[in-house]
């Protein structure tokens, strides 16, 4: 047996929904993609010839090393949080990244020793487990609840931490159920983390495509200056581009704790120095462009979320959950099987692919996980077949 580290002990086979995917696939047949998160094949208006034109500065053929970032694609970020915000978040707080995942295991890194933990929200996306056990920190989870709108349980988050917390992550739209951080939940939250000297990582990937810009919600943790706060966020939400990977982390909290971290994080990136000059190099014009495809995506996203929400009556036995932002629709679906039977029989019966909430760690059942950011025409066809089978 090779000397496999433990940290990739994962299940490697697949579960019984990509089988079924694979057969079908394999066989011809069609498939309404209720799943789709690609925008790039989502069928949105890219501004190709100006994207292709960024990318094609001389000067990526220059190889000019810097750990935190090229200067002018760290400005081009503040720029982009002077344009959200209306105040400008400093070029000396932003560290470049290859991706958003990436920027996960720089602060892991900086913050964890091996057999340390961090809080992870849940449900959330399926990815914390992975990122974590590659720097070999756990993963402890600390449950959103559910009643009428998605909160943070302070009860519950203050069982989980242990002598080992390092950190709290909060995904800020989280994804799948939408969900921001409340204005009333801020303040307990960094009074938490200062009482327990933990952290706070917020994922703010989604946080451009808020569905209710009026609402009394936190969209971005930059402003926090009391606790130690790293921002995440990157191209591939920002500007529809996932293929063009670059992220960032935004440093935040009390200045000199601020300062020493982003030394540190500098020294990490600059062992890796992953990240390419020609997306750095094409980063102001790219996020000069973001505008285009969040409105379509927008657009999108709401109007397949109304036409969800009209084909649920009063007696309907399914339930929308309510959501805030992000790409996606959570569906409490009648509990006449388990998750795992509706996702497999939609897709068997009536070629419609939708993600189980098992996928999530929904605390129970049975939910669907639908993306929002599907074409219009697909949508429809799969909600309706969705919906006509109870």
């Amino acid at each position: 047996m090779p000397p496999f580290s433990s940290r990739l002990n994962w299940d490697l086979a697949p579960n019984r929904l990509s089988k079924l995917l694979d057969e079908r696939r394999a066989a011809g047949q069609p498939i309404l993609d209720l799943t789709e998160s690609n925008p790039t094949a989502a069928g949105f208006n890219y501004p190709s010839d100006a994207i292709l034109s960024a990318l094609a500065d001389p000067r990526s053929l220059r190889y000019e090393p810097a750990a935190a970032g090229m200067p002018a694609a760290r400005a081009s970020v503040s720029e982009y949080y002077s344009g959200r915000a209306g105040r400008g978040i400093s070029p000396d707080r932003i560290l470049l990244t290859a991706s958003t995942s990436e920027a996960y295991a720089f602060v892991f890194k900086l913050l964890a020793d091996p057999g340390d933990e961090v809080l992870v929200p849940s449900p959330s996306y399926p990815l914390f487990d992975y990122l974590a056990a590659l720097d070999a920190v756990g993963v402890v989870q600390y449950p959103l609840t559910y009643q009428g709108a998605w909160n943070i349980d302070f009860d519950a988050l203050a069982r989980s931490v242990t002598s080992r917390s390092r950190a709290i992550v909060l995904v800020n739209p989280n994804n799948p159920t939408g969900s921001f951080l409340k204005q009333s939940e801020l303040g307990p939250l960094l009074v938490f983390c200062r009482d327990h000297n933990l952290a706070l990582i917020s994922d703010e990937v989604f946080a451009d495509y808020s569905l209710d810009e009026q609402a009394p919600l936190v969209r971005s943790l930059t402003e926090v200056d009391d606790v130690l706060t790293f921002c995440l966020s990157g191209l591939s939400k920002v500007a529809a581009l996932p293929q063009l990977k670059l992220g960032w982390i935004v440093t935040g909290g009390p200045p000199d704790d601020r300062r020493r971290a982003f030394e540190r994080l500098e020294l990490i990136a600059d062992t890796y120095l992953s990240v390419s000059s020609p997306v750095q190099g094409a980063a102001p014009t790219l996020l000069r462009l973001r505008g285009q495809l969040q409105q379509q995506i927008l657009d999108r996203v709401r109007t397949n979320r109304a036409f969800l929400a009209s084909q649920i009556g009063s007696a309907s036995p399914w339930t929308l959950l309510a959501t805030e932002g992000g790409w996606y629709a959570v569906l409490e679906a009648p509990r006449i099987q388990s998750e795992e039977e509706w996702v497999l029989n939609l897709l068997a019966e009536d070629s419609v692919l939708v993600q189980p909430g098992f996928f999530f760690d929904f605390a129970r059942e049975a939910f669907l996980v639908i993306s929002l950011l599907t074409p219009e025409d697909v949508f429809r066809q799969g909600v309706r077949r969705i919906l006509a089978r109870a």
